[in-house]
């Protein structure tokens, strides 16, 4: 298990920031679905008799 956690992860880097590539890919699933949650109309209300 310890070979594991030492491992090196990838890392993605755009001058001095440098980002996780997991993390990154976490990032732009959660601004996927924050879009998709604006876009996305609510359902409509259901009317009573």
């Amino acid at each position: 298990m310890e070979s594991i956690a030492a491992a090196p992860g990838i890392y993605l880097g755009w001058g001095p920031v440098a980002i996780q590539l997991g993390n990154a890919i976490v990032i732009a699933v959660m601004i996927v679905l924050f879009v998709l949650a604006l876009v996305l109309p609510f359902p409509a209300p259901r009317r009573r008799r």
